[in-house]
């Protein structure tokens, strides 16, 4: 088939890979703008940008993909399929009625669960034990099209959004190409999705991260891994941000306040929360390194009875 690939972050990457690998023309690769990053907001390309480059694949980056001049210019490639995953854009109905086989969309999540942003650490925050990957022909909702193929991934119990998300691109990758297998042979189902059983997720954000020690230790425990590597769950100790990126239930019982510190241990660090203690395995405190708690008690003298705070 001749290719056009929309996407921009780590996870398109795999699937814009795999249909490489398995023999497809990839005639262009749409992306996001480069975005400046660092201390020296130096222009950074999308990780889908270095792969396409990589490949001597062509690539276009539109501030806005729906602007008839953008649309115009896709037409000269008469694609036959247009693959989107994670792109970021919303497509207007003169690009999905552009190719042969239609856009078709690599979802991370079993819809209609999960439509919108961030599916994959949402899925972790809301402790769900199934996730996976959908791919359907793409309509002009959000993520509302007609379902091809589903494949289901479960989440382990120490699963973080990042481990998650290399689980669900691969996954995602093979699905990519079967489904267009599907399609070049006619064997490809389309299933409408049930709108009453939708969800919707919400973009992730750095201040989701702040801690709420009122909540359950279930719950904490479960943002903490979700959230790990980006943008991390974070709480303040002594006026300083103090990241955690992993913790476990404890079978600690007391009757302290929540964010309180009950003690620090050999390789953790005991937290009152609204219901439940959490033991803090791995930190970061403002200025340091991510270190495991151990490390960071030998260099820093944590007293019990001390709040962690919002």
């Amino acid at each position: 088939m001749r290719v056009i690939f929309m996407g921009t972050p780590d996870f398109a990457v795999a699937s814009l890979e795999e249909i490489i690998k398995a023999g497809h023309e990839v005639v262009l690769v749409v992306t996001q703008p480069d975005k400046p990053r660092g201390r020296g907001k130096s222009l950074a390309f999308p990780p889908v940008k270095e792969c396409a480059l990589s490949h001597d694949i062509e690539v276009f980056q539109p501030g806005r993909i729906r602007d008839d001049a953008n649309v115009e210019y896709l037409k000269k490639y008469q694609p036959d399929i247009i693959i989107v995953a994670a792109f970021g854009q919303i497509l207007p109905k003169s690009i999905l009625d552009l190719p042969k086989y239609g856009c078709v969309n690599v979802h991370a999540s079993l819809l209609p669960k999960y439509r919108g942003a961030a599916p994959i650490q949402w899925a972790v925050i809301n402790g769900d034990e199934i996730t996976g990957v959908t791919t359907m022909r793409m309509d002009v909702g959000l993520d509302t099209g007609d379902m091809i193929a589903k494949r289901q991934v479960r989440i382990e119990k120490d699963e973080t959004g990042g481990s998650l998300f290399d689980k669900l691109a691969d996954t995602g990758a093979k699905l990519c190409v079967e489904t267009m297998d599907m399609l070049e042979k006619g064997t490809a189902t389309f299933t409408p999705q049930n709108n009453e059983e939708s969800t919707h997720t919400r973009m992730i954000t750095k201040e989701l991260g702040n801690i709420d020690w009122t909540k359950s230790a279930v719950e904490i425990e479960r943002l903490i891994r979700g959230l790990n590597p980006w943008p991390s769950a974070y709480t303040h100790l002594d006026n300083k941000t103090f990241k955690i990126w992993k913790a476990e239930i404890s079978e600690e019982t007391g009757g302290y306040e929540p964010g309180c510190i009950v003690r620090g241990e050999k390789d953790q660090l005991l937290i009152q929360t609204g219901d439940g203690t959490l033991a803090l395995k791995e930190v970061q405190l403002e200025g340091k390194k991510r270190m495991d708690t151990g490390s960071f008690l030998r260099g820093y003298t944590v007293e019990p009875g001390t709040f962690l705070i919002e």
